[in-house]
C-alpha cells in the first residue's frame, strides 16, 4: 500500500513572469505547464502555473503538492509537512457529524474514516457514485486509486479544488461536504480521473466515464478538455464543456455553463478561459475565442468576441460594460453589477450630450432609467 504523505507548499514573493504571447496563451500556459511539470518530475511546477495574481486562498491556507522534496527555485518554498490539513478537517468533521447524527455513522466510516488518505477516500465516493451493472463499483475503485495514487498534479487540484468550494460557496460550510455531497465538486474530479485516461491513451475507458458523468451528475466534460485548479463548478448541473476547451486556475463556473463550437469543424474550436474568470449561470461562450483573466460574464450571456482581462460582459450578444479592477470576481463571486457602477459610468459620460444623458438599466427584470 502506497503511504499518503504530503508535502505543503506555501506563498513567497513572486518572481518575474514572461510576456504571453498569442491566443489565451496565459491560460495554455498555466494548464499545460502544471500538467508536464507534474507528469515529469517530483517537483512543484513553475509559478506560471498560477500566474502572476495571487489568490486569497493561496494566502489563507497552504498548497499541497504530494510526494515533493524539489525546492521551486521561482517563488515557492517547500516545506516537508507530517500530515495532510484538509485530510485532517474531512476526518474530524466526519467524526463530528457521525455523533451527531448516528444514522450515518456507517456511511461516514465507510466513505471517509476508514480510509487512510483523501485520494483512496475521494475513490470509494467516486465509485460508489459512478458504478452501474457493469461498471461495477470495485472496479472503478481500483481504476480511480490507481490514476490518483500515480498523478501528482491530481492530488495536488483534489486539495485546491475542495479549498475552492469551501471559501467560494457559502452552502459548503466544511470540507468534507464537498467530498460527500457536492456533484459539482464530484464531477469535476471525475473529468480529472477521465482526462489522466484519455492521457495515457485509455480513450475508450475515458469516454465511458464521462458517459457515467453526464448521466449521474448531468455534467459533461469531454476528457480531452483542460482544466486548471482551484476550480468551483458551481451546482454544475447543466455544465457542458468541449474537446478543445481550456479552462485556467481559479475560475469559478455556474450551473448552465456552456464552453461550446459554434459548428462541425474540426481542430482547435472551444473556447479559452483565463484564469480567475468567473461565468455566470447559464451563460453560453462559443468558438476559439478568449475570455481574459480575471473576466466576469454575467448570467444569460451570449459570448462570441474575444474579452479583455478584467472584463464585465453582458447581453445576448455579449457587450463589455465596464472593467473591475479589484479582485478576480471568481474569489469575490460577485455576479451582480451594482446600480452605483452604473450610476457611475452615466455621470462620467454626461458631458457627451450637453450635460444631459439618457441611461437605461434591465436588472432582474425590471427597467431602471436615468435622466442625468
Amino acid at each position: 500500500m502506497m503511504p499518503c504523505e504530503c508535502v505543503v507548499v506555501r506563498e513567497m514573493e513572486a518572481g518575474e513572469e514572461g510576456d504571453s504571447k498569442g491566443k489565451a496563451a496565459r491560460v495554455l500556459a498555466s494548464v499545460s505547464s502544471s500538467s508536464s511539470s507534474s507528469s515529469s518530475s517530483n517537483g512543484v511546477g513553475s509559478d506560471s502555473s498560477t500566474g502572476s495574481r495571487r489568490c486569497k486562498s493561496e494566502v489563507m491556507f497552504p498548497i499541497y503538492v504530494r510526494g515533493s522534496s524539489r525546492r521551486n527555485l521561482i517563488s515557492r518554498t517547500i516545506l516537508d509537512f507530517a500530515g495532510d490539513p484538509i485530510w485532517e478537517a474531512v476526518k474530524s468533521e466526519a467524526k463530528s457529524e457521525a455523533e451527531k447524527e448516528p444514522i450515518l455513522s456507517s456511511f461516514l466510516f465507510a466513505s471517509v474514516l476508514c480510509h487512510d488518505c483523501f485520494e483512496r477516500a475521494l475513490s470509494f465516493v467516486l465509485a460508489n457514485r459512478l458504478q452501474n451493472p457493469t461498471l461495477l463499483a470495485t472496479q472503478l475503485m481500483d481504476i480511480f486509486d490507481n490514476v490518483m495514487m500515480n498523478d501528482k498534479e491530481i492530488q495536488r487540484s483534489i486539495r485546491l479544488d475542495a479549498q475552492a468550494f469551501k471559501d467560494r460557496d457559502p452552502a459548503c460550510a466544511q470540507y468534507s461536504w464537498a467530498l460527500l455531497y457536492l456533484k459539482g465538486y464530484h464531477s469535476v474530479q471525475s473529468y480529472r480521473i477521465a482526462h489522466a485516461l484519455w492521457k495515457q491513451g485509455r480513450k475508450v475507458l475515458a469516454l465511458a466515464l464521462q458517459s457515467r458523468i453526464s448521466e449521474v451528475f448531468a455534467v459533461d466534460i469531454h476528457p480531452a478538455a483542460r482544466i486548471g485548479e482551484g476550480i468551483l463548478l458551481d451546482h454544475g448541473t447543466g455544465l457542458v464543456i468541449g474537446e478543445t476547451a481550456v479552462v485556467g486556475n481559479w475560475v469559478s463556473l455556474m450551473q448552465g455553463v456552456t464552453l461550446g463550437g459554434t459548428g462541425k469543424e474540426h481542430g482547435d474550436r472551444h473556447p479559452k478561459i483565463g484564469q480567475g474568470a468567473l461565468i455566470g449561470a447559464g451563460a453560453t461562450v462559443l468558438g476559439n475565442i478568449a475570455v481574459g483573466d480575471g473576466a466576469m460574464v454575467a448570467a444569460g450571456s451570449l459570448v462570441l468576441k474575444d474579452l479583455p482581462p478584467h472584463s464585465m460582459a453582458v447581453g445576448n450578444p455579449a457587450k463589455v460594460v465596464g472593467y473591475i479592477e479589484d479582485e478576480d470576481p471568481s474569489l469575490t463571486m460577485k455576479h451582480d453589477v451594482g446600480m452605483d457602477y452604473f450610476e457611475h459610468v452615466a455621470v462620467s459620460f454626461a458631458d457627451r450630450d450637453n450635460g444631459e444623458f439618457f441611461f437605461c438599466l434591465i436588472y432582474s427584470r425590471r427597467d431602471f432609467c436615468y435622466n442625468l
